[in-house]
């Protein structure tokens, strides 16, 4: 499982972790629970600059910004923790969630459209 350290390295880039299953139980780590939009960033792509301004990157600095602040070194984000180019990971990554989030200390949604909808009426209430 990769986590995301929720501070960047000195030269500003997200660095992303490698852990094991066993290394889990004792690291304690956020998640961010949430429904994809058009610029999602990925593993490959984290660190480039032309996503700078994309919504799906200032997604993860928040995110990573609370959960720092909460105490947490790191946090789990589906769209740039996964490698979706592997469909060995991939598969191994929907079958693994479920503990995923049960080994999660907290957890933190992000409901992109609360601001057009109701709460009751995020489209996050319907994912999955």
């Amino acid at each position: 499982m990769r986590l995301l350290k929720t501070t960047k390295s000195e030269v500003g880039h997200f660095e992303i972790e490698l852990f094991t299953d066993e290394q889990l139980h004792n690291l304690p780590y956020a998640i961010l629970s949430h429904t994809w939009g058009p610029d999602e960033v990925t593993l490959q792509n984290i660190n480039d600059p032309l996503v700078k301004s994309w919504t799906g990157y200032m997604k993860i600095e928040q995110c990573c910004a609370i959960a720092y602040s909460s105490g947490y070194d790191y946090v789990w984000i589906d769209t740039c923790c996964i490698d979706k180019t592997s469909s060995t990971e991939l598969s191994e990554a929907i079958n693994s969630m479920f503990l995923w989030y049960q080994e999660a200390k907290v957890c933190y949604a992000y409901l992109s459209d609360v601001r057009q909808t109701t709460f009751e009426d995020s489209r996050w209430f319907t994912r999955g």
